[in-house]
């Protein structure tokens, strides 16, 4: 069977994207890939397609829950049975039920953290692995945006279970974040598929505006004219709560609701759900929001705030026209907005202070013969660490020998040169974080083609804009004419109401 057959009779697809049949190609003979393509190329295809061609398991480590229970979900409702999310929110029940079947899943989900569990591990190398992907690879480079440290160590985990082949994807990766995600895997001869990251259908459009209450006055404004589905960025949650109850006052007949890392899983998994069925039109949330969704017609995303980071405004603007129509992306930008990125870079790593302190507590637990706490709210809370911070003392602390499990291994030489080295870390990634946001700084404030500055780290050129460039080029809001879905079945209405507008909705195309 032709690649295109099984792609249409498995996923119901008639072509492949841009890239996906090469790397799909070199996949199924084996090799290791590493693939960059665009975010809303359709990423998943490249490893969901072999689960399904391949004899053994296909393993997939991704960074969100979310983004893996949605998966599923997907993949189920097109008969792909044999697939399974594991992750810390299973009951052990739960788990239980999965561990017992697990040799018969052709397609298993996990997350990085969870491939830490030695019981974990120990079930996995009893499978038949035939292909190892790492999702949002990106993750695994200390100068990506979203570095986490247990992809660091997703090498090691990959040798432990006997070397299989390796399928590293993204869509947002400097030719420097390449090289260190190569060089993390430790594989050679790794077949590379590199493709330009621009989308030619979404304008780019940056407002400058004075303060929050302008901001909200643009939003509201915007949305009543254009009435198509949207994604509003925060870098505050507090900042997106209080905006999505600001909207839902001032925009009649708009279903507007919040996301961000701070809900329940359960909140955030039926807030997705219900974007993605059409149930809401705009959803203000934080970067916990999006990766991975597959909605094709969103029209708008704005930026509330303005990212820390190139690679993190690219992927989120990346959500906008999956579908090829055309599409905006608006920045919001104020003099005052400086402030709340380079304060989230502070907090993303421990101080010098808050070094020290960690190292005077591994002292005095060490000289009073005690064992580090068992789970991580715990650690966090013992060392007064947010999630992030403790994070990444926790990879330090691993790599320079001071800690292994929960046992603490104590000589004050190498303590000391440890603690020293992982400070001088520190301040290069907080050096590196400075650079990223004046390199956003400048973009911001180009008064060139906004197109043409935005992708010039990861790719020598650009494509011209399909419908319209930026508001430096050619757009402008009084031009622009969204393509909005004829049918729009409001949640609101009676059953007779939605069946009677979609009898005429037939009607309509049959003419």
């Amino acid at each position: 069977m032709e690649l295109e057959d099984s792609l249409k009779h498995h996923f119901g697809y008639d072509t492949f994207r841009r890239g996906q049949k090469e790397i799909i190609h070199d996949v199924l003979a084996g090799n290791d890939v590493l693939g960059i393509l665009p975010t809303g190329s359709g990423k998943s295809i490249c490893y969901q397609l072999p689960a399904k061609l391949m004899g053994g398991t296909t393993i997939v480590v991704s960074p969100l829950i979310s983004l893996m229970v949605d998966q599923v979900k997907q993949l189920k409702a097109m008969r792909f049975k044999e697939v399974v999310a594991l992750n810390s929110f299973m009951n052990p029940v739960e788990r239980r039920n999965v561990y017992q079947q697990l040799p018969h899943y052709k397609l298993i989900y996990l997350s990085p953290e969870l491939l830490q569990y030695k019981e974990v591990l120990d079930r996995l190398r009893k499978l038949d692995i035939n292909l190892f992907v790492i999702d949002e690879a990106h993750c695994i480079s200390q100068w990506g945006h979203e570095f986490r440290p247990d992809y660091l160590k997703l090498g090691d985990i990959i040798e432990e279970l006997d070397n299989p082949p390796v399928l590293a994807l993204s869509a947002t990766a400097t030719p420097q974040v390449q090289q260190d995600i190569l060089s993390s895997l430790k594989k050679t001869g790794v077949h590379k598929h590199i493709y330009p990251m621009d989308r030619d259908n979404i304008a780019f459009c940056i407002e400058t505006v004075k303060d929050d209450k302008e901001k909200q006055v643009y939003i509201s404004q915007l949305l009543k004219k254009f009435r198509v589905p949207a994604l509003i960025y925060f870098s505050s949650r507090k900042t997106a709560e209080e905006t999505a109850k600001s909207l839902a006052g001032h925009l009649d007949g708009r279903e507007i609701a919040f996301y961000h890392g701070g809900m329940e899983q359960s909140d955030r998994i039926s807030i997705q759900q219900q974007f993605m069925n059409g149930q809401l039109d705009v959803i203000c949330c934080t970067s916990a929001f999006g990766m991975g969704i597959n909605k094709a017609n969103i029209r708008l995303v704005i930026h509330y705030h303005m990212p820390g980071q190139i690679e993190s405004f690219i992927q989120e603007v990346g959500r906008a026209g999956r579908d090829g129509k055309s599409s905006v992306s608006v920045l919001l930008y104020g003099e005052n907005d400086l402030f709340l990125p380079k304060m989230i870079a502070e907090k993303e790593l421990p101080s010098t202070e808050e070094l020290n302190k960690a190292a005077n507590i591994l002292t005095n637990l060490y000289l009073s013969d005690q064992s580090l706490p068992e789970e991580e709210v715990e650690l966090e809370n013992l060392f007064q660490l947010t999630e992030s911070q403790w994070r990444f003392l926790r990879y330090q602390l691993e790599k320079h020998g001071i800690i292994k499990g929960n046992q603490i291994f104590y000589e004050e030489d190498d303590f000391s040169t440890a603690f020293r080295f992982i400070d001088a870390h520190r301040r290069e990634r907080k050096t590196l974080k400075d650079e990223k946001l004046t390199e956003m700084l400048y973009w911001v404030h180009t008064k060139d083609c906004l197109r043409k500055h935005l992708y010039k780290s990861f790719q020598p050129s650009y494509s011209e804009a399909v419908y319209h460039c930026c508001n430096n080029c050619d757009f402008s809001f009084s031009d622009w004419k969204p393509e909005v879905n004829r049918v729009e079945i409001n949640n609101h209405t009676s059953w007779q109401d939605r069946l009677k507008t979609l009898l005429l909705a037939g009607q309509n195309e049959t003419k």
